[in-house]
């Protein structure tokens, strides 16, 4: 079964192929459809195919910015982008990145990166998953307190509304992102964005992870627009970060030209997807990938405790991410055929 693996000449070991094209297509219609990179995934993903975590982490990035190129592009074309407030949002993207990136070579050099950077990635993505299903759970019951009156609320109302409380802090210079709907502080998007920017450097993702929910429930983005205007961020911290970690060599090019000819492909579906699914089915399914990615991770993590089961846990945490990835990209591609079909019969009927 030598075939199956392909040697990566910077890291110096043989990784499984497949694995790498898996990661690609599904990570491609996830990201395009989520408007993140996918990277909460993908660098748990190669870490568990057996790349170190700094490889990972820098060969993630280096796929991420090609992919949320091709994804900002298409997004671009359907007006979801909020372009203003993606470059007010850069400074505090790069600076916030380059602070993680220094503390990612640091924590490599006393030998702790693999502990740290997993725990990290578990706290952050318990608090985002809590923070989805909460705002769901708002939602519902606003939903019936309005049935009671029998009243519908706007089919765009969220279930939490922080954003609207940190929009009546006045602190100059203000802005108005006319895209989004918003008049706020500049200093709002600036602290979200080197917030992401610090996590995209430590934890080798474009800042999407959180960049999304944050323009949603922090800065209040309508969901459509914050997908494309955060896929415009990842983009521009991913090619800077691919950059970055370059020349530090924690990037195997080989394993990011694999994945990014599969994320091609996928980031388009992903993206021509929020076209068809709006709102809080977005939330809602990243809200499960999110869970079913923490859990992968706490699979790892617990293995020193129960070394009896490492060989399962091990095992199960890939065959946890893969399937996920897998499972997620076919509910996201079959939706959008139905949505296609739907639109398709509606244009006849009305010819």
């Amino acid at each position: 079964m030598d075939w199956l693996y392909i040697m990566m000449p910077i890291a110096g070991m043989q990784i499984f192929w497949p694995g790498l094209i898996i990661l690609g297509v599904g990570v491609g219609i996830i990201g395009g459809f989520f408007g993140m990179g996918g990277a909460w995934m993908v660098t748990p993903g190669l870490n568990m195919l057996g790349f170190p975590m700094a490889f990972a982490i820098g060969t993630d990035i280096a796929h991420m910015a090609g992919k949320s190129l091709i994804s900002t592009l298409r997004h671009g074309k359907f007006g979801n982008v909020d372009y203003k407030l993606g470059v007010i949002m850069l400074v505090g993207t790069v600076v916030g990145f380059e602070v993680g990136a220094q503390m990612v070579m640091w924590l490599e050099r006393v030998g702790n990166i693999n502990v740290v950077v997993r725990w990290i990635y578990v706290a952050l993505l318990s608090l985002i998953a809590w923070m989805v299903f909460y705002d769901l759970h708002k939602r519902i019951q606003k939903e019936k307190r309005a049935k009671e009156r029998g009243e519908e609320i706007d089919a765009l109302a969220t279930g939490v509304n922080w954003a609207a409380a940190l929009h009546k802090i006045h602190i100059p210079p203000m802005v108005n992102l006319t895209a989004s709907g918003i008049y706020c502080s500049a200093w709002l998007p600036i602290f979200v964005s080197f917030a992401t920017g610090w996590l995209a450097g430590i934890l080798g993702i474009g800042g999407g992870l959180i960049r999304m929910p944050a323009l949603i429930y922090i800065v209040g983005c309508p969901t459509h627009v914050a997908v494309g205007t955060d896929l415009f961020e990842v983009m521009i911290s991913g090619l800077y970060g691919a950059a970055t970690y370059t020349y530090k060599g924690r990037t195997e090019l080989v394993a990011a030209m694999v994945m990014l000819i599969g994320a091609a492909i996928g980031a388009q579906v992903g993206a021509v997807a929020t076209k068809y699914i709006k709102g809080y089915g977005i939330r809602i399914a990243f809200g499960i990938c999110v869970i079913g990615c923490c859990v992968s991770i706490l699979m790892k993590l617990v293995q020193p405790w129960v070394p009896t089961l490492t060989t399962f846990l091990d095992n199960g945490a890939t065959v946890l991410v893969l399937g996920l990835i897998t499972c997620m990209s076919l509910y996201i591609f079959t939706r959008m055929l139905k949505g296609v079909q739907e639109e398709l019969a509606a244009k006849k009927t009305a010819r």
